[in-house]
């Protein structure tokens, strides 16, 4: 089901419907600063079950917590002084970071590595949705495995993603996918460059091996598909 929402001034009936189809166990499709974004309640395991499953995609892909705002990030994430200053400075913004979990992460959501991607993306409608909620929305990108672009037309995801509860319709969605930075490692660790600029990250990198980078790549790439 498409609904039709202002990207810059979401209608607050439209977010509530949003709101209630998550409390129902519903997966959404919505905008975000990059591209479009499929998600549900962070809380609710059938409907992340189901998210897994309108994807097409494996369990061992890591979700990304979209936040409504830094102070919402605490909770789910250790964030020290040093998190904290890149954090404020980059968000909201187009970027996944990776941080370590804290213990209100649910289990099924997190990795080995007991981490998690949190984005609070610079977008009206999916920061009202989730602000409305009161918790952050577990997301994942809506391009299907193995494909080379995701969708950017509303209708076509509506067409592609079968058993979605609801297609938040904010016009055409972008097609770079975000940047995904890993703060547990010193210096952080660019896991895929995307719509945000990464200079800061590579001016504090030493330099290292290309087959270290590689692999470092490669094993949290594994993990992380937002």
């Amino acid at each position: 089901m498409l609904l039709s929402v202002n990207p810059l001034h979401p209608e607050p009936r439209k977010i509530r419907r949003a709101v209630e189809a998550l409390l129902d166990g519903e997966v959404i499709a919505y905008p975000t600063d990059t591209v479009y974004g499929l998600g549900c309640d962070l809380t609710n395991k059938r409907a992340i079950d189901r998210l897994y499953s309108i994807k097409g995609m494996e369990k061992t892909q890591q979700l990304a917590f979209i936040c409504a705002d830094l102070s919402s990030i605490s909770k789910y994430a250790i964030v020290d002084n040093q998190v904290y200053r890149v954090l404020r400075h980059l968000l909201p913004g187009p970027y996944c970071f990776v941080l370590e979990a804290t213990r209100e992460v649910p289990k099924m959501v997190q990795t080995k590595r007991k981490t998690i991607g949190i984005r609070v993306p610079a977008h009206e409608v999916i920061r009202a949705v989730v602000h409305e909620l009161g918790r952050p929305v577990i997301s994942t990108t809506a391009i299907r495995p193995g494909a080379d672009m995701p969708h950017v037309d509303p209708n076509e995801i509506d067409d592609d993603f079968k058993g979605l509860g609801l297609v938040l319709d904010g016009g055409a969605g972008g097609l770079q996918p975000t940047t995904v930075v890993d703060l547990t490692v010193s210096p952080p660790a660019i896991i895929r460059e995307g719509a945000g600029p990464v200079d800061a990250f590579l001016e504090e990198a030493p330099p290292r091996s290309l087959s270290t980078m590689r692999e470092e790549m490669r094993r949290l790439d594994r993990e992380m598909n937002d």
